[in-house]
């Protein structure tokens, strides 16, 4: 074996480990009952409940946070993306992320909020018109630092990292790459606006396999409505830096909707967006379709968490349904 790609193999190991063990610690810590911490998205489970906000405050509270990248809430998204007449023979290329948003307290005055984006990936061969590979793409956690008690202007700053994790050559770069991260936003009344942006570059990887210095830009405009609805923009604006003249940039334009909504005492964030690519390299997709659902875990209060006990109970006490 090649000594680069057992360095490889090693790193990616190496990576793996380092990430798992930082996430087992800030799982737990993200649980844990914070006195000086900003006030965290609740979740009433009945109007009888008089010390939890009322339905449409904590509906309103899961909205800003889900569209919060640094909001103290636990969420685990899974998003399909679907880009639609990719290559020369108008295929469709799928990418499904699993991205969970894990916040810690790392001081009074300051959270750590880890998001990790695992892509699951169809890739259609480029060269014929049947045939793919499917497998994993290349993991990309970000590191983003950010006050615990952000004024109007809420921001986060930290690293990020493209680990090549890719099963295939054909659905991940074979490097590994970081650089610097940063999201700013502000959420007057019903409105989100902000943008989160990096770049990275390649340092280590595969020999043979191209080096990385590439952009993403996703800015995010969302206003809110009532129970639940909302209206989202969020184009994801890249450019890779070492393409040639014309194959720089992918430029989407679009938008779609989204609802909070709770799938019996579990609150989710669903949503459907839709793309076109003003600018695209060659052979890309000219539009995408963006699906998702985000599991989300709000902190309960003491006197919510016991309602929920209750009322497991009474389904655990019910009898059996009798066989006719």
């Amino acid at each position: 074996m090649p000594f680069g790609s057992m360095r490889l193999r090693s790193l990616r190991k190496r990576t793996l480990i380092l990430l798992l063990v930082p996430l087992a610690c800030v799982s737990t810590s993200a649980q844990q009952d914070s006195s000086t911490g900003a006030k965290p998205a609740t979740v009433p489970l009945s109007p009888a409940d008089k010390t939890a906000p009322s339905d449409a405050d904590a509906t309103a509270d899961l909205q800003k946070a889900v569209q919060n990248p640094v909001a103290s809430l636990i969420s685990v998204p899974i998003q399909n993306n679907s880009n639609f007449n990719y290559g020369p023979y108008n295929r469709t290329q799928d990418v499904l992320n699993i991205q969970p948003v894990i916040p810690a307290r790392i001081s009074e005055n300051w959270n750590l909020i880890t998001r990790i984006i695992q892509p699951i990936v169809w890739q259609p061969y480029p060269n014929q018109n049947t045939g793919g590979e499917y497998g994993l793409g290349d993991m990309n956690p970000t590191f983003f630092l950010s006050p615990a008690k952000p004024g109007k202007l809420i921001w986060g700053v930290g690293p990020t990292f493209v680990i090549p994790t890719a099963t295939s050559d054909i659905t991940g770069q074979g490097q590994f790459s970081l650089g610097p991260s940063v999201v700013l936003l502000t959420q007057p009344k019903h409105w989100t606006i902000g943008a989160l942006a990096n770049n990275v570059w390649s340092v280590a990887g595969e020999s043979g396999r191209a080096s990385v210095n590439q952009f993403l830009l996703q800015y995010f405009i969302n206003y809110n409505m009532k129970k639940g609805y909302y209206i989202t923009l969020q184009p994801i604006i890249t450019a890779n830096w070492r393409a040639s003249s014309g194959n720089v940039w992918t430029v989407p334009f679009g938008g779609g909707i989204g609802r909070i909504m709770k799938l019996g005492f579990q609150p989710v964030n669903l949503s459907a967006q839709f793309y076109g690519n003003a600018v695209t390299p060659a052979g890309g997709s000219p539009w995408s379709m963006r699906l998702q659902i985000a599991f989300l875990f709000p902190k309960f209060t003491k006197e919510q968490e016991k309602m929920m006990m209750e009322e497991k109970l009474k389904q655990m006490d019910q009898p059996p349904p009798q066989k006719k």
